[in-house]
C-alpha cells in the first residue's frame, strides 16, 4: 500500500510539539521497529564493519566534480525542456524547494525555533474593546451555545451530507441544518483550531501573530456577559483557551469514561451542573473532541460502534485493506454522531432558554485516494478530502422561534470556511463591535433579536 505523507517543514514540528504521548504511541507499531531496525539498524552495522579503501583527497575532489556536472546536467536538460512549467510553478510554490533537499529538516527546524521565539516576545494585545452586548427591553431569556471542535472529519463521509453509509442517523431524526461547502482554514489542528477563533481570515491567519491579540472566547468573555468554559479531549486548545477557563478531560481522573482512552461523552459529565449554576447567565461551551484521529481509528469508538465491518483494527494501515480502513474511519463517525444526538439531549432540557449546538471540524482525512493517507499536507496542493470539512448547526424552540429556518436551508450548499465561525458566534451572542463583519457571518440577516 502506497502511503504519500506530508513533508517535514515547520509546521510539522509545530504539530510534533503540540502532540500528547497517546497520539504519538497511535503512530508506533511493530513493522516500525521491525523497518528501522532492518533499513536503518543493520545497514549502519554492515557499514562499520566494511573496510573502506582510502582514497586521494584530488581523486575524491574529481570524483565529486565528475558526479555533479552529471547531476546537473540532467536536471538543466530537464527544466530546459518545461522552462515554462518550471518557472511558474516554483515562484508559486517555493517551499517545494526545501521538500526535495534531503537536510531540508534542518531549515524546517530552524524556522520552527525562530517563530518560537518570536511568538514568545510578542506584546499580548486586546482588541474588540468596543465589543457589548445590548439586549433589547424585555430581553429575559439566557443564551446557552455548545460548540463542538470536531476532529479529522471530512464532509463526504457525513450521511447528512448524502454519504450512502449511515453514519450520522441520529442526527438525521433531530432539526438540524447541515452545510455542505466548507473548507477548513488548514490541514492539521495546530492551524485550523486557532485559525477558526481567530479575526484573521485564511489568507491572513499568522499563527503567532493570532497568539498575540484576543480571539472570539477573548472578547465574549470580556463583554463580562458570557461565561466561557473550554472542555478538551484532543491534545489541548492549541493557545485559543490561554485565557478562558480550561478543563483536560484525557485524564481519568477528570474523565469517568475512559477505557483504554477516554471518550468524547466523558466532557458532558458535570455540565448540567455548570449550567444549573449559572442561571440567567449567557453560556458558550467548548467540546474539543478526539473525534476520528488517526491511524488508529479502531481506538475512536467503543465496541458496540463497530457496525461497519470488516474494519480495520491496527494503527498500521499498510495490513488493512481500503474497506476495512473506511470503515474503522465510518465507526468513528458513528460515535460523534452519538456524542453530538447527547449534546442535543442535553440543551433539550433547557426549553426556556435560547440554546444552540454548532458543531465544526478542523480538518478532513485522506483515506487512501491516490496513495494518500491521513492529512497534514500543505494547504495549496492538499486533496479535497484533508480540507471540506462538515459544519452542522441545532438550535432549540426559543432560538429557532426567532430563525428565519427556510432562508438558512437555501444557505446549506453555500460555500463558507472557518472564517464564519467568528462573526457567527459574535451574532449569536448579540455583541457589537467594529470587528464583526456581516459578509462573514452564515447567520447574518436571519436572526431576530428583538
Amino acid at each position: 500500500m502506497n502511503h504519500i505523507g506530508a513533508p517535514i517543514d515547520s509546521l510539522m514540528f509545530l504539530n510534533a510539539s503540540q502532540t500528547n504521548i497517546n497520539e504519538a504511541l497511535d503512530l508506533l507499531s511493530f513493522k516500525l521497529f521491525s523497518s528501522i531496525f532492518f533499513l536503518g539498524v543493520l545497514p549502519l552495522l554492515f557499514l562499520k564493519m566494511t573496510t573502506i579503501s582510502k582514497m586521494s583527497y584530488k581523486l575524491r575532489f574529481f570524483n565529486f566534480i565528475k558526479i555533479l556536472l552529471v547531476g546537473l546536467l540532467f536536471i538543466g536538460s530537464t527544466v530546459a525542456l518545461q522552462s515554462k512549467t518550471y518557472a511558474t510553478f516554483f515562484r508559486e510554490h517555493k517551499i517545494l524547494r526545501t521538500y526535495v533537499n534531503p537536510i531540508g529538516w534542518i531549515y524546517s527546524f530552524q524556522k520552527y525555533a525562530k517563530n518560537q521565539l518570536k511568538s514568545e516576545r510578542l506584546e499580548y494585545k486586546i482588541i474588540g474593546e468596543d465589543s457589548k452586548i445590548v439586549h433589547e427591553p424585555g430581553h429575559v431569556e439566557r443564551e446557552i451555545i455548545i460548540l463542538v471542535i470536531g476532529e479529522t472529519v471530512r464532509s463526504d463521509h457525513v450521511s447528512l451530507n448524502g454519504y450512502a453509509k449511515k453514519t450520522f442517523p441520529l442526527l438525521e431524526k433531530e432539526n438540524v441544518f447541515s452545510f455542505k461547502n466548507v473548507s477548513s482554514c488548514g490541514t492539521s489542528t495546530s492551524i485550523s483550531v486557532p485559525c477558526m477563533f481567530s479575526s484573521l481570515t485564511r489568507e491572513q491567519f499568522d499563527i503567532e501573530k493570532a497568539a498575540s491579540v484576543s480571539n472570539v472566547l477573548d472578547i465574549l468573555r470580556d463583554t463580562n456577559e458570557v461565561h466561557v468554559l473550554w472542555r478538551d479531549n484532543n491534545s489541548d486548545s492549541k493557545g485559543v483557551a490561554t485565557r478562558s477557563a480550561y478543563e483536560n478531560f484525557r485524564d481519568p481522573v477528570v474523565n469517568s469514561v475512559c477505557e483504554g482512552e477516554c471518550r468524547d461523552i466523558g466532557m458532558l459529565n458535570g455540565l448540567k451542573e455548570y449550567i444549573d449554576n449559572r442561571k440567567g447567565e449567557d453560556i458558550l461551551i467548548v467540546l474539543h473532541q478526539m473525534g476520528n484521529h488517526g491511524p488508529a481509528y479502531y481506538k475512536r469508538f467503543p465496541d458496540e460502534f463497530g457496525r461497519f465491518k470488516p474494519y480495520c483494527k491496527t494503527n498500521e494501515l499498510s495490513d488493512c485493506s481500503n474497506d476495512e480502513i473506511i470503515n474503522a474511519y465510518d465507526n468513528a463517525l458513528l460515535y460523534t454522531d452519538f456524542f453530538l444526538s447527547k449534546v442535543i439531549e442535553l440543551l433539550k432540557s433547557y426549553p426556556n432558554d435560547e440554546s444552540a449546538m454548532i458543531y465544526f471540524s478542523d480538518h478532513g482525512e485522506s483515506l487512501g485516494e491516490n496513495g494518500v493517507y491521513l492529512h497534514g499536507m500543505p494547504y495549496f496542493m492538499a486533496p479535497k478530502a484533508q480540507t471540506h470539512v462538515p459544519a452542522i448547526m441545532w438550535f432549540g424552540p426559543r432560538f429557532l422561534a426567532d430563525i428565519d429556518s427556510e432562508k438558512l436551508k437555501q444557505r446549506l450548499n453555500n460555500s463558507y470556511n472557518h472564517d464564519y465561525l467568528f462573526h457567527t458566534l459574535l451574532n449569536l451572542f448579540e455583541v457589537q463591535t467594529h470587528l464583526y463583519d456581516p459578509k462573514l457571518d452564515i447567520l447574518d440577516g436571519l436572526i431576530n433579536h428583538n
